[in-house]
């Protein structure tokens, strides 16, 4: 068995002395898991970072065996998530999140949309909104997607400010106007073109709270995960980022 595709690093751990076992997200096989030989050696360690997208060849014996990588290099993003906090946690925080799908499972929209996100790591004004459309997509590709199209209780596409906790669908300001502390805040940037530009930072939180809350109801609480703790520091380090850049 053989295939080749471009993946984005996930995670590289250690195998014996010198070997690794890398973890990737690619375009077209889903995210896999390889064994690099000589993956922790001088020449190879610097390109198995998280974030860096690489090519990539594999081959097994088998298609069920855990096979051998092959990588190289294509776009290195080590140097900026090795030395910048937020950097860091955002690429965490997107392989926490791809892990949630099954493995071997293709998922290229997951795929292209997790590179493009590493490609702003050095912009913490795109990060948010880009992340939040992200979370989206995870919850849509688990089957957990949310309906923003139109208003739940009148079928208009007008005034789309609440998102019902109980149904994942839009509700227009007048319709959910006397339930409104029950509802969570759709951020206006989520029903736009999906252009990539800055958003107020209360929008960006209010689109957290909203990704969060589902996030939480629908994959980590029913799997037993505790993910809210790093997610909830990357968030307030992405927003006082966003913050000091407005202010300098």
């Amino acid at each position: 068995m053989e295939w080749q595709d471009h993946g984005l690093v996930l995670s590289t751990r250690r195998h014996g002395e010198r070997d690794a076992i890398l973890e990737v997200m690619t375009a077209e096989h889903g995210r896999h898991l390889g064994l690099v030989r000589g993956g922790r050696s001088s020449r190879q360690a610097p390109g198995l970072q998280p974030g860096n997208r690489v090519q990539l060849t594999w081959r097994a014996r088998l298609e069920d065996h855990l096979g051998h990588f092959t990588a190289e290099t294509l776009e290195s993003r080590a140097g900026l998530v090795l030395t910048d906090t937020l950097a860091l946690q955002a690429v965490t925080h997107l392989a926490l999140l791809m892990r949630l799908l099954p493995e071997r499972s293709p998922h290229r929209a997951v795929y292209e949309a997790a590179d493009a996100i590493c490609a702003l790591l050095a912009r913490p004004d795109l990060l948010g909104p880009v992340l939040v459309r992200f979370e989206l997509l995870i919850l849509s590709d688990l089957g957990f997607g949310l309906d923003l199209s139109t208003c739940a209780a009148t079928g208009t596409h007008e005034n789309l400010v609440y998102v019902s906790p109980k149904s994942a669908r839009a509700v227009s300001r007048e319709a959910g106007e006397p339930w409104a502390s029950r509802m969570l805040k759709l951020p206006e940037f989520l029903l736009l073109d999906g252009r990539i530009r800055p958003e107020p930072e209360a929008a960006v939180a209010d689109g957290f709270a909203l990704t969060g809350y589902f996030l939480e109801r629908h994959l980590f609480e029913p799997r037993g995960l505790d993910r809210a703790g790093g997610r909830t520091q990357m968030v307030a380090s992405l927003l006082l980022r966003a913050r000091k850049d407005d202010t300098a």
